[in-house]
């Protein structure tokens, strides 16, 4: 069963490609990787954007581990688009375990996570989305 969620769904699309990075924030367990990962994800394939052009990182699956580090994160999604012509969408779900711990305990070390960020929303043909 679809869980409809027309209201938040409406709200991506209409930011869709905006030059903002968006931020899919709300209490655990309440349906944000849901969202992007299968609602806006269906309706991006819906109006043609092809599979290779929408990269999906689920920080918290075991597979995508490695990428918790920043710097690995970067190169990955790097690596990921090919055509600098195309537009791509990145998904990176539960972004904060890509930040270290002394990076949070630390106020005088730097957060790479926003480094990388940063370097994504200055590409032109990057739409990126973060819960």
């Amino acid at each position: 069963m679809e869980i409809k969620r027309d209201r938040y769904l409406n709200r991506l699309i209409a930011k869709k490609n905006n030059g903002l990075i968006k931020v899919i924030t709300g209490i655990r367990r309440s349906g944000k990787s849901y969202l992007l990962f299968e609602l806006y994800y269906k309706y991006l394939l819906s109006i043609g954007i092809t599979e290779n052009h929408i990269i999906r990182i689920p920080l918290d699956d075991i597979e995508f581990e490695k990428y918790c580090d920043a710097y690995k994160l970067y190169e990955y999604i790097k690596s990921r688009i090919s055509d600098l012509t195309q537009q791509y969408y990145v998904f990176i779900d539960e972004a904060q375990y890509a930040i270290t711990k002394e990076e949070m305990r630390n106020p005088d070390v730097p957060i790479r996570l926003y480094g990388v960020l940063n370097s994504l929303l200055r590409k032109n043909n990057v739409d990126v989305y973060i819960t």
